[in-house]
């Protein structure tokens, strides 16, 4: 059954008609022409994984449109990975201290060279060992990343390039995906260096991956060490210069 409502009725009531929709389409009527359909709304059939979630399973791949128009509809902050979407959660005060730190060692170090380094939210859209990708979209924001391909940002200023170097703060609930998840993309995508810092044991682990996309190199490193880069010579930061200011 379809009810007809004119616009003056639908604004005079409109919790009434928010109400009738769960049983009734709404056709919404202005001088005699029907201008407007209110139909009830249906969550949509992926799911969504937090990332406080410690089980989750989802029912069927993802495709990046269905992502596209989650992201459009929505103020949170998603990513996209191997067919799933991951609701970011709001970075705690100490995740935003080590990202600020670590950024300005980075923004020094990269003053007047080539690459740049950005901070999240930045969309970084990966495609693994596809030769393209529409055929295995994914789309990231790590918390801190090395660019050195800035001629693949498009005219809309989206980046589509492969970071040189990424870096993610680990939480309680992001732990699995950036440990697992997160290093398998980022190895198969063609990123050359991962530096994962985990703020509650207070080390980092350091990933460096071969040209045939493999882990080349791993290194874990304590408060006490000084992490250097395997792809920038001279780029160095001692641990203690930011995890100890958390």
């Amino acid at each position: 059954m379809i009810v007809r409502v004119n616009t003056t009725d639908l604004q005079n009531a409109f919790g009434k008609y928010l109400s009738l929709v769960e049983k009734e389409d709404i056709i919404v009527v202005k001088n005699g022409k029907s201008v407007a359909k209110l139909i009830r709304y249906s969550e949509p059939d992926f799911f969504i994984v937090h990332e406080e979630a410690k089980q989750y399973k989802s029912p069927r791949r993802i495709s990046y449109d269905e992502y596209m128009a989650l992201v459009n509809s929505s103020d949170q902050r998603y990513e996209l990975i191997d067919g799933e979407v991951y609701l970011l959660a709001s970075p705690s005060f100490k995740h935003q201290v080590v990202v600020n730190e670590i950024a300005w060692h980075f923004n020094n170090y990269f003053r007047g060279k080539p690459c740049r380094s950005l901070t999240a939210p930045l969309d970084i859209r990966l495609f693994g060992f596809a030769t393209k990708f529409e055929e295995d979209p994914n789309v990231v924001q790590p918390d801190v990343v090395v660019i050195c391909d800035e001629e693949k940002v498009n005219v809309e200023g989206k980046y589509e390039g492969v970071p040189a170097l990424v870096v993610e703060i680990l939480s309680p609930s992001t732990k699995g995906k950036d440990m697992a998840v997160k290093l398998n993309l980022y190895m198969k995508s063609g990123v050359r260096e991962y530096w994962v810092v985990d703020l509650e044991r207070k080390n980092m682990f350091q990933y460096s991956f071969s040209e045939e996309r493999d882990i080349d190199r791993l290194n874990t490193y304590g408060i006490e060490d000084t992490i250097k880069s395997t792809v920038f010579e001279g780029l160095e930061l001692k641990i203690s210069d930011f995890l100890t200011k958390t």
